[in-house]
C-alpha cells in the first residue's frame, strides 16, 4: 500500500522502531499465554508462588503494549502534519490555472476530508499492527503445541479471512464512491453560500439546487457510506463468531476425536479468546486505513505542484526601465479562445489604462504580465534580462494588485514581509478616506465588515502597503460613488506616480481616460494602443466603441 511505503521511506528509523515494540509486545503477549498454560493451568500445585512473575509480566505488557501503541501513533500524527503541511505548500506553490482547474470544491474537500480520512486511519494503525503481528507470534506458539489441531484452526481461519476480505473489498468499492460523492456535495455546499442571495430571491432556483442537486448527491453519498458499513460491520461480526466457533472447534477435536489433553484444548481456547479482539479490531481498522489510501489517491491525483522550499522572493532591486513583451500569448486548454501575439513595452513610472469589452482578455492580459500565468509563447524581458517562464517569481515580486475577486487579508505587510510602514499606512488612510472607518491594532486590522468600496479601499491600502513597484488595478473604481471615483482618477493616481508606483489600471471609465499616459485596448484577444483620433473617440465614448 502506497500510503505506508511513504510512511517507511520518510520515517524510516522511527517505524521500525515502533514494529520492534510491536512484535516485542506481540512475543511477550504470547509469553503470558505460555506462562499461563505451564505455571497456572499445568503446575497448578506451585501456581501461588508464580503469580509475583504473573503480575510483573502483566505489567511489563501494559507498559510495552502502550509504548507500542503510543510510538505508532505519535509517528501517524508526524506524518499527517507533514502530509496537510506538503499539501498547503503545494497549493500555494501550484500555477493560478492549475488550481483553477481543479476547483475550489475539490481542493477544500482534500484539505478537509482527505487529510481526515488519513489522521483516522493512522489513530487505528496500531490496532491493524497489533492484530497483524499477534496473530502470527500466536499462530507460532499454537503450532508449537499441536500442528493437527493448528492446521484444521489455521484452516478454520483462513476461510474467516477470505470471506472476510470480500466484505472488506466491497467497503472499498463503495468507500471510493462516498469519496466522490464528498466532492460533488463540497460544490453544492459553495454554490449555496456564495449564491446565498440569489437564492434568497429566486425560491424557485433554491428548490432547483436543493432538490436537483445536493438531495440527489446527499442520497448517493447516504447510500453509498450504509452499504460500505454494512459490508464493514458485517466483516466485524463474521470474525468474531468465527472465532467462537473456531474454540468450539478445538474442543471438539481435542475432547472429541482425542487430537489433544485438556490443558492443550484450553491453552488454544485462551490464545484463541486472547486473539479474538485484536483480530476484530484489525479487521475493524482495515477499512479506514482503504479509506485513508482513497484519500491518499485522491490527494496524488490533484497533480498539484512539487512543494519548494521556502517562499524566497527574488529581489528587482530599483534599476528596471522597463518591462518588455514579445510575441506574447495564451491559449486555453482545449482550444477556444486565445490571446496574443502581444507586443508592449512599458515604461518605470508610466500610467497606464487598458480598456475593452467583456471577454476581450484583459483579466488574462493581466495575469501574463503580472507573472500569475505562463504564456503559452513568447518572452518576457525586465530590461534585458529575459524572465524564465517555469520561475516567475522576480516579475510577480513587482507587482502588488487589487482584482476584482479580491482577497482582503487581515494584516498589513511591507515588502520584506514585516509590518507595514506606520507612517505610511497613516497617510494613505487619510487619502483613501479610512482613518475613521477601519479598525486596527497596529497592522493587525480588526474589522473587515465595510461595504464593498471601503473594502476596495482597504485593499488598495494592502497594495500600497506592500511598495512594489507596479500597481495593477482591475476595474477598482467600480465599486466607488461618483465623488471617490472622481478622486481616485483625478488625486489618487497621480499620488501614486508621485510615490513612485507603475500604474496600470483596467478601467471602463471613458470620462477619466484623459488622465492615462497610455491608452490600450484590448479586442478579441488582441492589444492595440490607441493614439491621436483613436484615443480621443474612446475617450469620448468608451463604451459605444467596444460594444
Amino acid at each position: 500500500m502506497e500510503l505506508l511505503r511513504l510512511v517507511m521511506r520518510e520515517y524510516r528509523l522511527a517505524f521500525i522502531a515502533v514494529m520492534a515494540a510491536s512484535l516485542a509486545n506481540a512475543l511477550l503477549g504470547v509469553g503470558v499465554i505460555a506462562f499461563i498454560n505451564q505455571r497456572l493451568i499445568a503446575g497448578a500445585a506451585d501456581s501461588l508462588s508464580a503469580l509475583p512473575v504473573f503480575f510483573g509480566l502483566i505489567a511489563l505488557l501494559l507498559v510495552i503494549a502502550l509504548a507500542a501503541q503510543l510510538g505508532l501513533t505519535v509517528l501517524g500524527h508526524h506524518f499527517v502534519y507533514g502530509l496537510r503541511t506538503r499539501l498547503v505548500k503545494q497549493i500555494l506553490d501550484t500555477d493560478i490555472a492549475r488550481l483553477e482547474a481543479i476547483g475550489s470544491a475539490a481542493l477544500l474537500a482534500s484539505l478537509s476530508a482527505d487529510i481526515r480520512n488519513v489522521t483516522i486511519a493512522f489513530v487505528r494503525l496500531p490496532e491493524l499492527v497489533q492484530g497483524v503481528v499477534l496473530t502470527l507470534a500466536s499462530v507460532a506458539y499454537l503450532g508449537w503445541l499441536s500442528w493437527p489441531i493448528l492446521l484444521i484452526t489455521a484452516a478454520w481461519i483462513l476461510v474467516t479471512l477470505a470471506v472476510g476480505a470480500w466484505l472488506v473489498r466491497r467497503v472499498y468499492a463503495h468507500l471510493n464512491t462516498v469519496r466522490e460523492a464528498e466532492d460533488a456535495l463540497y460544490s453544492d455546499y459553495e454554490t449555496i453560500l456564495h449564491g446565498r442571495k440569489e437564492l434568497a430571491l429566486n425560491r424557485a432556483r433554491a428548490a432547483d439546487v436543493y432538490h436537483r442537486r445536493f438531495e440527489y448527491h446527499a442520497r448517493t453519498y447516504r447510500a453509498h457510506v450504509i452499504r460500505a458499513d454494512t459490508y464493514h460491520l458485517s466483516a466485524n461480526n463474521w470474525a468474531n463468531i468465527m472465532m467462537l466457533g473456531a474454540i468450539g472447534l478445538v474442543f471438539f477435536l481435542a475432547n472429541t476425536l482425542g487430537w489433544a489433553n485438556n490443558a492443550t484444548a484450553a491453552t488454544y481456547a485462551l490464545t484463541l479468546l486472547f486473539l479474538r479482539t485484536p483480530m476484530i479490531q484489525a479487521v475493524g481498522a482495515l477499512p479506514t486505513l482503504l479509506n485513508a489510501q482513497v484519500a491518499f489517491n485522491k490527494l496524488a491525483g490533484l497533480a498539484l505542484a512539487p512543494a519548494r522550499p521556502g517562499f524566497e522572493a527574488a529581489a528587482t532591486g530599483p534599476t528596471w526601465h522597463q518591462l518588455i513583451l514579445r510575441d506574447i500569448g495564451f491559449d486555453y486548454a482545449g482550444g477556444g479562445f486565445s490571446i496574443g501575439p502581444i507586443d508592449l513595452t512599458l515604461t518605470r513610472g508610466e500610467l497606464v489604462f487598458i480598456i475593452g469589452g467583456n471577454g476581450s482578455g484583459k483579466t488574462t492580459f493581466a495575469r501574463l504580465l503580472s507573472g500569475l500565468t505562463a504564456p503559452t509563447r513568447g518572452t518576457i524581458r525586465l530590461d534585458d534580462t529575459p524572465i524564465d517562464p517555469a520561475d516567475r517569481t522576480q516579475l510577480r515580486g513587482l507587482f502588488s494588485a487589487v482584482f476584482t475577486d479580491f482577497y482582503l487579508f487581515d494584516r498589513l505587510l511591507g515588502n520584506d514581509g514585516q509590518d507595514a510602514d506606520e507612517a505610511l499606512v497613516r497617510d494613505w488612510l487619510a487619502r483613501l478616506g479610512l482613518t475613521d472607518k477601519l479598525s486596527r491594532d497596529g497592522m493587525q486590522l480588526l474589522d473587515t465588515q465595510l461595504s464593498q468600496g471601503q473594502r476596495k479601499r482597504v485593499a488598495l491600502l494592502a497594495a500600497l502597503a506592500e511598495q512594489r513597484d507596479i500597481l495593477l488595478l482591475d476595474e477598482w473604481a467600480a465599486d466607488q460613488d461618483p465623488a471617490f471615483r472622481r478622486v481616485f482618477y483625478q488625486e489618487l493616481l497621480p499620488a501614486f506616480a508621485a510615490a513612485g508606483h507603475t500604474v496600470i489600471a483596467i478601467s471602463h471609465d471613458d470620462h477619466y481616460f484623459e488622465h492615462a499616459d497610455r491608452l490600450l485596448e484590448m479586442r478579441a484577444g488582441q492589444l492595440h494602443e490607441l493614439t491621436g483620433t483613436e484615443r480621443a473617440a474612446a475617450s469620448r465614448d468608451a463604451v459605444a466603441r467596444i460594444s
